[in-house]
């Protein structure tokens, strides 16, 4: 892995990436409703930055784009293709004439002239997106006793990660060291913050399955 790799990698697999030339006033209060469901985000004024952001992405990251009408015209027939790409929403103040370049483009999601549509959509389309991106928790044995070796040796290497994560025991090292990880990871996501508070203040071990399967930072 590269020294770039390393530095822009992140511990979710969702990004958001927000290309406006014309930014405005209120955007900061929007950033803060949108990184409330990926905390990733991103936002550029220039196409040509944005594309090359795009195009140095890993192949395991899952991106979803918002454009306006305008900057997305210029950007979408150069970074269309990429499979990182999951979903697009044009966020613009006429519906109508860029519905008209957009039909091309299946992943073009909605175009939208309501912010607080954008969001409500984004939400619900993020919780479906996850379930499809989810992987597998366990891998599955081949029939008929061929050789599987890659396969199976994924398996074993999963089922001996688990032994040896519960025969672990945990130290104040170890929970401040993931305390700070998480900070760090979700700073200036205010949500997040409260919820990593939560845990840091109330977090008792017979609560493992309630904190992981909650809509906060662990599950993401």
């Amino acid at each position: 892995m590269s020294t770039d790799e390393i530095k822009n990698k992140h511990l979710e697999m969702f990004s958001l990436i927000w290309l406006d030339s014309n930014p405005k006033d209120d955007d900061r209060n929007t950033e803060q409703k949108l990184r409330s469901i990926i905390n990733q985000l991103r936002r550029f004024q220039n196409v040509s930055q944005c594309q090359e952001f795009i195009e140095k992405t890993s192949a395991t990251d899952r991106l979803i784009l918002i454009v306006s009408g305008q900057s997305g015209k210029e950007l979408l027939p150069k970074i269309h293709h990429i499979r990182q790409i999951i979903s697009i929403y044009v966020y613009c103040t006429d519906k109508k004439t860029n519905e008209e370049w957009s039909s091309k483009y299946c992943k073009i999601k909605n175009i939208i002239v309501d912010l607080d549509e954008l969001i409500s959509t984004i939400s619900n389309d993020y919780k479906i997106e996850t379930k499809i991106e989810e992987p597998l928790a366990i891998n599955i044995f081949s029939v008929g006793g061929k050789s599987t070796s890659g396969l199976n040796g994924k398996f074993v290497f999963s089922q001996v990660l688990i032994d040896c994560l519960l025969r672990l025991k945990s130290t104040d090292q170890d929970r401040n060291e993931l305390l700070q990880l998480l900070k760090q990871e979700y700073k200036g996501n205010t949500d997040e913050l409260y919820n990593i508070k939560n845990f840091e203040l109330k977090y008792q071990s017979n609560e493992a399955l309630r904190w992981y399967t909650k809509e906060c930072f662990f599950y993401s």
